[in-house]
């Protein structure tokens, strides 16, 4: 089967971030999204005021520019003031028009 190689960028946030974060990754040019619960625990500890499923994992498959967009900009605007982490992996997509 033919695959086409993207990025899958996953970005693990606050929750009261999701649809900030949704509708910038649509305007950096992502298509889709996917958005699961998530809980634990890192540099900046658990905090006491996080509900159960403390936090929000969002995953968008995109090509490299948007991608870089992404990244640069939640490093910009994001990391400074709140608690997230942002990374990316190379992908193998079938059907990989869809994504770019």
């Amino acid at each position: 089967m033919h695959t086409v190689p993207l990025k899958l960028v996953t970005i693990v946030a606050e929750p009261v971030l999701e649809e900030q974060l949704t509708a910038l990754l649509h305007r950096l040019g992502a298509r889709g999204h996917t958005v699961t619960d998530s809980r634990g625990a890192g540099s900046r500890g658990m905090r006491a005021s996080d509900p159960p499923g403390g936090g929000v994992r969002i995953e968008v498959v995109v090509g490299p520019d948007v991608a870089d967009r992404i990244l640069a900009h939640v490093a910009e605007h994001y990391f400074p003031t709140y608690a997230v982490i942002a990374f990316v992996s190379i992908v193998e997509v079938v059907r990989g028009e869809k994504y770019v």
